[in-house]
């Protein structure tokens, strides 16, 4: 049995320190050593369960590549379980250029999946069975198989789901929401109208997270209730992740019987922790477990 599973969004993060975002224009930048690590929104998510003290397994495709034996290193060093199957288009990746304040910008290449789903519903739907909260990354091999996960869903398990930076209208993204229960989505293309989108995939809680300004906790009635950002335990070095780490946050508050606000409320702690450690492989003790 596990606590979380996490369905997709394996990959690698090619972090580079800038002097500033958006570069200078010039022929080179001297930079520090260029690392190749693991990343994307999946590993975020899982890597942070695990380090707040989840049972985590998760589920994706990686290329028989470089980029692949990393992501698959990094796993078997935490002790994760992972079902990972072939990507014939190699493994996900990132350029994550990150400024001296920790600020970043993602450079990222998906390596789309062509062909049948790469997993047997079946299969789906079993995993799917041993976990008491599923969360869905967006990678494309997932949609055929979203009524498998939630058919296979526990008594009592949740679905989540996070739309990144969704503008409410890009039809790719309708799916995840729709089957989902819990909903997060960064309000960098919403602006004003988080409230409206809220209302929209009502009865569904919608988080709407909003980097240092906090977040806000649409439970379907009344106003949106401000979750307000964590000041980070040390100084901020990397802010990629944070936003899985918020996540994973809510997740394991909600798993250990607190209310949505008190879970957010972790979560700003988690995601804040996280911001003061370079890359999603968190040291023990880094990140809150209450």
């Amino acid at each position: 049995m596990y606590d979380l599973l996490v369905v997709g969004g394996l990959g690698v993060d090619v972090r580079v320190r800038v002097p500033a975002i958006p570069l200078p224009a010039a022929d080179s930048v001297t930079v520090d050593p260029i690392e190749l690590r693991i990343g994307n929104t999946g590993a975020g998510v899982a890597l942070a369960g695990h380090a707040v003290g989840l049972r985590v397994a998760v589920i994706d495709v990686l290329g028989v590549d470089p980029a692949g034996d990393v992501v698959r290193a990094a796993l078997a060093r935490t002790g994760v379980h992972a079902v990972l199957g072939d990507a014939s288009a190699g493994t996900r990746r990132s350029v994550n250029m990150v400024d001296p304040a920790g600020r970043r910008m993602s450079l990222y290449d998906p390596r789309p999946w062509h062909g049948p789903a790469p997993f047997p519903a079946a299969e789906v739907t079993a995993l799917a069975r041993e976990a008491a909260h599923v969360h869905l990354s967006i990678m494309d091999w997932t949609l055929p198989l979203l009524p498998a996960l939630r058919a296979g869903l526990a008594d009592g398990a949740v679905i989540s789901t996070d739309l990144h930076d969704w503008d409410g209208a890009n039809a790719y993204h309708r799916p995840f929401a729709e089957v989902a229960d819990l909903v997060f989505v960064s309000g960098v293309r919403l602006g004003a109208g988080a409230g409206a989108l809220a209302a929209a995939l009502a009865p569904r809680t919608v988080l709407v997270t909003r980097g240092a300004d906090g977040a806000e906790l649409h439970t379907g009635t009344g106003d949106p209730t401000l979750v307000p950002a964590t000041e980070p335990p040390a100084p901020v070095v990397d802010t990629n992740g944070a936003g899985d780490a918020f996540a994973a946050g809510v997740i394991a508050g909600r798993l250990r019987g607190a209310s949505l606000t008190d879970a957010a409320a972790f979560a700003a702690r988690v995601a804040a922790a996280a911001c003061t450690h370079d890359g999603m492989e968190y040291p023990p003790g880094l990140l809150p477990r209450r």
